[in-house]
């Protein structure tokens, strides 16, 4: 039988047949953070539930209108974009102001999303962009952490009303502070940080969800964990510390392995994960801010064309060297 060439190409991830399947695998992820979100609320109050629903109905808003005004097939309702504004959340400080917060959204949606043609044509992840704009744009805000339950000052109200702000554990670090948290307060959660990557429990039962679904692999989670455990050991660092501190956890499970932007090869996911995880340590331990996950990931997605085609030569002298036997 004759194949034609044509039907052996493979158009870009994510491939998803109809908005049906599209729309109960965002469902599921979203069902995946809302135990990272729970604790979030819990930590710092009430404004942190009020910053999710306000992101992820702004995100979803943008898109609407984006697709109505451009007369495109409405994508609003398929919760890509809802999870893209939930995503952007668990980024930032619960006390971010909200006019802020739906700056990121409109990057994240408009910009990055559908201004290269909407879902499955984004060259970098929207939230990781997001947050990024968002950082260099209101760096003082972005970088005023509100104390955690337990702190002397906090109150449920927080956001709502004047805050008291504490340092990050990272931050902690990078200034050479005396006090750190425990690494069961950073594995539970009780510390200062992002929304939603404070607690590292929750982020792995919700990976663990997302990997009993068949949503995510382990490859690029296990490849990003064992860099920074590997870096952390040969530098002398807590690898405990490291894996549970800041956005590691969100990182590697939610952000790193998004379809659009990662590799689609074992080989190329490996090598992905990889990468993320060590700019992003160079960042931590020798640059001039605490955290680099996001710029790791970032780099990454931008490379991931370059991934993938190192991977396939791989796969094919691999192939070749067993056929040459």
């Amino acid at each position: 039988m004759e194949i034609n060439e044509k039907s052996l190409m493979m158009s870009t991830a994510p491939h998803i047949v109809t908005d049906t399947d599209t729309s109960k695998i965002m469902k599921m992820v979203i069902l995946s953070l809302v135990p990272a979100g729970l604790v979030g609320v819990y930590v710092f109050g009430l404004k942190a539930l009020v910053l999710i629903l306000t992101c992820m109905i702004a995100s979803t808003l943008f898109e609407y209108i984006y697709n109505k005004l451009m007369k495109k097939e409405q994508t609003a309702w398929d919760c890509s974009a809802a999870l893209t504004g939930m995503l952007i959340a668990y980024n930032v400080p619960s006390s971010l102001p909200i006019p802020m917060a739906i700056v990121g959204c409109f990057v994240a949606i408009i910009i990055v999303k559908q201004l290269y043609g909407g879902i499955g044509q984004n060259l970098v992840n929207p939230a990781i962009t997001a947050r990024i704009v968002l950082m260099t744009s209101f760096a003082t805000q972005m970088t005023s952490w509100p104390v955690p339950r337990g702190s002397k000052g906090f109150s449920f109200m927080q956001g709502f009303t004047d805050t008291t702000t504490a340092a990050t554990p990272l931050g902690v670090l990078a200034e050479g502070g005396d006090y750190m948290p425990s690494n069961m307060q950073l594995f539970l959660g009780n510390v200062g940080g992002s929304l939603g990557e404070v607690s590292a429990l929750a982020l792995l039962a919700g990976g663990a969800f997302l990997l009993w679904k068949r949503i995510i692999t382990w490859h690029i989670p296990v490849a990003y964990m064992v860099t920074v455990v590997a870096i952390s050991l040969l530098l002398g660092q807590d690898p405990i510390f490291h894996l549970c501190a800041g956005g590691v956890m969100l990182g590697a499970i939610f952000m790193a392995t998004d379809y659009v932007t990662s590799p689609t090869i074992v080989s190329g996911k490996i090598i992905f994960g990889v990468g993320a995880a060590l700019i992003a340590m160079v960042i931590r331990l020798y640059g001039q801010m605490p955290e680099g996950v996001s710029f790791g990931i970032l780099l990454m997605n931008i490379l991931t064309p370059h991934v993938d085609k190192l991977a396939v030569r791989l796969l094919t002298r691999k192939g070749g060297a067993k056929n040459g036997k």
